[in-house]
């Protein structure tokens, strides 16, 4: 007699390799309705689920895709130096990780490079994700494909992406609005805004958590509109000269992406830096010998090599259908200030 194998469950249910998979090991994003389909058809065809397969399926290789931003950010160049480490050193664990640089800021190019993968190519993506319907849609398209995503350093929720790997960023955004506060608590001044781009969850999620902060606990300071730069470090050196032409008095400057090269080299050409309160993100050798040199004053970071790691048990423990590690896998927050650099 044949054998009840998921694809007869998948068949009989009328869904897909992918669902039924994620019914049956009681993963998350199938609705309740699909779930019932799949345990009805599993029970009516009295499928069983074959151990010995699944223990051959735990030596098998693993191929784990990156889509990791290119260009001068210097936090992405980390990232990406981290994928390529671990992808040398797990060469000989039956796992191999390919890097495949994005441009996040062009969504219709993400969702593209999506769209080529598939079970054939890849058995997990941890992809960098900007917030465009057309990269929801085709990380959607892709977890039907059977192919597992997380979403790294920035999330896309509204998407059937199954983990995040990365800091909360609303909590950075409030703290960078809170060491912006206490650094100015009572002069009333304004606070200049760079962004990479609105467009970028992790970028609007921090303005979100900065705004609440200063208006409702500080509301002395006043932020002003978002330039975005696109982590560009020329992009931003011209938005912050002008900032400073426009705003001879301003108190606070907030750089909420990367671009921090080009923002450092603005203000201190201006001789104002030691008057600014300045907050960024990542720790780079520009932002650490900026707060050494009194430029910047505090730098919020989050450790790329955790996140890899992170990302690399994540995409395993799905591919075996184990259970995922909260505890573990929660990146935190780090605040720097010149006075506990490390060595």
């Amino acid at each position: 007699m044949k054998r009840v194998t998921i694809h007869d469950v998948a068949a009989t249910a009328g869904v897909s390799l992918a669902t039924v998979d994620r019914v049956l090991n009681g993963r998350p994003g199938v609705r309740k309705a699909t779930i019932e389909k799949v345990r009805l058809a599993a029970d009516n065809l009295n499928y069983k689920p074959d151990v010995f397969a699944a223990g051959l399926a735990k030596k098998r290789l693993y191929r784990f895709h990156f889509l990791i931003p290119n260009g001068p950010n210097a936090f992405m160049e980390d990232l990406s130096q981290e994928a390529a480490s671990h992808a040398e050193t797990m060469s000989g664990d039956r796992m191999t990780i390919h890097v495949e640089p994005i441009d996040a800021f062009d969504g219709h190019r993400v969702a593209g490079t999506l769209a080529v993968l598939d079970r054939s190519v890849c058995d997990g993506v941890a992809v960098v994700a900007p917030a465009f319907p057309e990269v929801r849609a085709s990380i959607d398209r892709l977890q039907d494909r059977g192919v597992p995503v997380v979403t790294l350093v920035s999330d896309h929720p509204s998407s059937a992406r199954q983990h995040f790997v990365g800091i909360d960023n609303q909590a950075a955004g409030r703290t960078a609005g809170r060491l912006l506060g206490r650094f100015l608590p009572e002069k009333e001044g304004q606070i200049g805004l760079i962004a990479g781009s609105l467009g970028l969850r992790d970028h609007a999620e921090r303005y979100e958590g900065c705004r609440q902060v200063i208006e409702t606990e500080f509301p002395h300071l006043e932020l002003l509109k978002v330039r975005e730069g696109r982590d560009d470090n020329a992009r931003n050196a011209d938005l912050v000269t002008k900032l400073l032409k426009d705003v001879p008095d301003l108190a606070g400057l907030y750089n909420i992406g990367a671009g921090n090269r080009g923002t450092i080299a603005a203000l201190s050409a201006s001789a104002r830096a030691e008057k600014i309160v300045f907050v960024g993100h990542e720790l780079t050798p520009y932002t650490s010998d900026a707060l050494r040199n009194n430029v910047m004053d505090a730098v919020i970071a989050q450790d790329p090599g955790h996140e890899i790691r992170s990302a690399i048990r994540v995409l395993k423990a799905l591919c075996d259908g184990a259970p995922i590690n909260d505890g573990q896998e929660r990146i935190g927050i780090d605040v720097f200030l010149k006075d506990n650099l490390p060595g």
